[in-house]
């Protein structure tokens, strides 16, 4: 996945016409870089590109189309490995970008709110919310390869965390998403995802 992949130059450009702003000339190669970072194994332009495809396929169903595009491009715009407000931190960038250049303040707000969504800790009350979280969450259902490779992937990232305290926690957090009635909290996602999620998380932690 590059820096110059046209689904990341059309979604940009259709964010910021929802918006009804002009972003900075330098912001989106800033993003990029953050999504680029070497400590990144995951959550890279990867992750960002297959977030904002999902995006354009259920972009119909937004209130708010612009600003949940652009808390998907801010949503892991910071991201320190043994850090613990990741998502604090990216949302604060995104408010400072969108206040900077004129974005009302409501909207401000929804989007902070969109991207603290992505913490997981409880199924969102918020429509959009849900929809932001379902394609943050879509990983999960992948194909069977790709959510192999995302395994491997988060593993590099917390390379530095010893394997069996790693095997532990991870298996934890899969079991969390097992555990839920429903993994995905929209129809659209619930009906094209729910089933492989489950089939590939119970696959991880066996």
């Amino acid at each position: 996945m590059t820096a110059s992949d046209p689904l990341l130059e059309r979604s940009w450009r259709r964010a910021w016409q929802a918006l009804h702003a002009t972003p900075p000339h330098d912001l989106q190669q800033a993003i990029l870089a953050a999504y680029a970072e070497p400590q990144r194994h995951y959550h890279t332009l990867q992750h960002l590109s297959e977030c904002l495809a999902h995006f354009e396929t259920v972009a119909y169903q937004a209130r708010h189309p612009g600003e949940v595009e652009i808390a998907l491009w801010f949503h892991d715009a910071v991201y320190d490995v043994k850090g613990k407000d990741n998502e604090l931190r990216s949302a604060r960038w995104a408010v400072q970008v969108l206040d900077d250049n004129g974005v009302a303040e409501a909207a401000c707000r929804r989007v902070h709110a969109l991207i603290m969504a992505t913490c997981h800790e409880s199924t969102p009350e918020d429509d959009e919310a849900r929809l932001l979280v379902d394609i943050d969450l879509a990983i999960l259902g992948a194909a069977p390869g790709r959510f192999a490779e995302y395994d491997t992937q988060v593993r590099a990232e917390y390379a530095w965390v010893p394997r069996p305290i790693y095997a532990l926690k991870r298996r934890q957090v899969l079991k969390g998403f097992l555990q839920r009635k429903a993994i995905y909290a929209t129809s659209h996602f619930h009906a094209l995802l729910e089933q492989q999620a489950r089939s590939n998380l119970q696959r991880a932690v066996a």
